[in-house]
């Protein structure tokens, strides 16, 4: 009994883990949706007003906080790779777990089966 609930708290840890990794690339995608619309409308305000130099005491304030706003999001998708990949990590552990509680569970039944019933189906 306690092998069961062994493999089926591994079970439980590794669909958290794959719902943990799903939903990060989940945000990382819609990070990355968000900052091709932002680049689309800064490109989009630069050529309405005909000031690309971000530099320029002209330049659009929209277009600039636009900027900003990529930006922020470009670092919070760097952040997110990084999770991505330790979540990726943690899951291959949790499989790696999964299996040999698996292995187990599979010895354990054998070994319960007692040795006349082994010898009838080998």
């Amino acid at each position: 009994m306690k092998r069961d609930n062994l493999l089926r708290l591994a079970r439980f840890k590794v669909s958290e883990k794959r719902r943990q990794v799903e939903q990060l690339e989940l945000m990382m995608g819609e990070f990355e949706r968000m900052a091709s619309d932002l680049d689309l409308q800064i490109e989009s305000e630069e050529k309405k007003s005909g000031i690309t130099d971000p530099e320029h005491f002209a330049y659009s304030t929209f277009a600039k906080a636009a900027r900003l706003r990529r930006d922020n999001l470009a670092h919070s998708a760097k952040d997110l790779r990084v999770q991505i990949n330790a979540a990726k990590i943690a899951l291959e552990e949790a499989e790696a777990e999964y299996e040999n509680a698996e292995k187990l569970e599979q010895r354990d039944s054998q070994r319960d089966e007692g040795p006349g019933q082994r010898s009838l189906a080998g």
